[in-house]
């Protein structure tokens, strides 16, 4: 078990709900209505409001990108009531994780947010990374991206027990992907192909109830640092590789401190320690049902609320009787 951690003790678990919930919220007026910055840009606001009303020195590691690029919740954004006196925070969040999705009222959008005590959080650059994930409950080292898709997915129905054709796969519906799909349809997996949401795609290799035993592919390197929160909280094997397209984004990396630009990180690489992970629904999906405005003015959320150092995993459905 990991042990608790002090300075996450003084903010508490459901105030990281409440955040998400603001974001999600803010982001939900927008469903459907096909302006993926207007979705982006309210779930942002929302979520620094609601992050500069906790008691915390806060600082945002994985955020909507650099000072430069992103005018809120850059990366190296200081938000709280307690700057430079509270307890020192790193936070990795996504106001909006599935712009698109929630622009074409899609499944599975979501407001996001990991906390960890300072220095527990990769402080990965918004660059690609190569990920493989599965559930809790196998042996240590079943999974490595240093193998074929083909040995992992035989590795993984190995220690389940069963044929590889008993094996689901969750990648994203990408071109680059085409040679991932196919070593898979080789093997006789099922794949659920996805839009968006990849943390999403990973959390849903530990929920029995979604079939997916494996999660493959590339996605947003600040997803993936999100997603193996979610798994430091409920088990689980992850390893991610930062894919760099250019010299600009390997120049990032080193800006970031990231020497090894070849390094496959493993879970505690990512989110070591006490961490805590929320996430709130936006539109309807595998994890979480989305925002509703129901007669009468009353709105309702479903969010989830993970920690490590207990292994809870709390599931919050709220009401919120005043009109937004």
């Amino acid at each position: 078990m990991v042990s608790a951690s002090q300075v996450l003790d003084r903010v508490l678990v459901l105030e990281m709900v409440r955040v998400t919930e603001a974001a999600a919220i803010a982001a939900s007026r927008w469903i459907g209505r096909g302006d993926n910055d207007a979705a982006d840009a309210a779930a942002v606001e929302a979520m620094r409001a609601a992050l500069n009303q906790l008691p915390m020195d806060g600082t945002v590691v994985i955020g909507e990108g650099e000072r430069d690029e992103a005018p809120m919740l850059f990366i190296g954004e200081k938000v709280g009531t307690e700057q430079e006196q509270g307890p020192s925070i790193d936070i990795a969040l996504d106001p909006l994780e599935g712009t698109t999705i929630t622009a074409n009222a899609g499944p599975n959008a979501l407001a996001v947010l990991a906390i960890a005590e300072q220095g527990g959080l990769l402080n990965a650059p918004d660059v690609y990374m190569d990920k493989i994930a599965i559930g809790p409950g196998y042996p240590q080292g079943t999974i490595d991206l240093g193998r074929s898709v083909a040995d992992n997915v035989r590795a993984l129905a190995k220690a389940k027990g069963v044929d590889t054709r008993e094996i689901v796969a969750c990648v994203l519906d990408r071109p680059r992907h085409s040679a991932i799909i196919a070593e898979l349809r080789a093997l006789g997996c099922g794949i659920k192909l996805i839009p968006d949401g990849d943390v999403a795609g990973v959390i849903a290799t530990t929920d029995p109830d979604t079939s997916v035993d494996i999660y493959l592919g590339t996605g947003g390197a600040p997803e993936g640092v999100l997603a193996a929160a979610a798994l430091r909280c409920v088990g689980g094997q992850m390893q991610g590789r930062l894919l760099f397209r250019n010299d600009d984004e390997r120049g990032r990396a080193k800006r970031w401190g990231i020497d090894d630009l070849d390094r496959i990180y493993a879970l505690e690489d990512m989110a070591k320690g006490d961490c805590i992970f929320a996430a709130t629904g936006v539109t309807d999906g595998s994890l979480l049902d989305g925002v509703k405005r129901r007669k009468g003015g009353c709105t309702t959320t479903e969010s989830i609320v993970m920690r490590a150092s207990t292994g809870t995993v709390r599931r919050v459905t709220t009401e919120y009787h005043k009109p937004f």
